[in-house]
């Protein structure tokens, strides 16, 4: 699958989100080891820290049926009117995908005029917590 392609499916799992406090719509698409692909979006709640992020919600989709290693996410999001832009994971969700996925895991992020920004993970969680 390409990094484009695997956007697109992120960018597809945005329009599923549920912001209707930040109004703020993340999408993300991993690529399981098997070779399937597994959506997720962000999912808020009126008590903000029970809100779930869309990567977090696709990497257990992805473990949910039986997947244990993650070679690659997709992440787009943005206000709800706009085209997706630049969104980077939050520290939760990074240390999710290196539970899950390990230090080579490809990041991709929405970048300039749809061309996506790649990224490993070592480079976006250097010195990841591991056991």
């Amino acid at each position: 699958m390409t990094d484009i392609a695997l956007l697109e499916k992120a960018r597809l799992a945005r329009k599923m989100a549920y912001a209707p406090y930040s109004s703020f719509y993340v999408g993300a698409a991993v690529l399981a080891e098997s070779g399937k692909v597994y959506t997720g979006a962000n999912m808020e709640n009126a008590s903000y820290p029970a809100g779930t992020c869309a990567e977090r919600n696709a990497i257990g989709h992805a473990i949910s049926e039986g997947e244990r290693k993650i070679l690659a996410v997709a992440v787009a999001g943005g206000p709800k009117d706009q085209e997706s832009s630049y969104t980077p994971p939050c520290g939760i969700c990074r240390q999710v995908m290196a539970e899950f996925g390990g230090p080579d895991m490809k990041v991709i992020l929405e970048g300039d005029e749809g061309k996506p920004q790649v990224f490993t993970l070592s480079e976006i969680l250097p010195q990841a917590f591991l056991l």
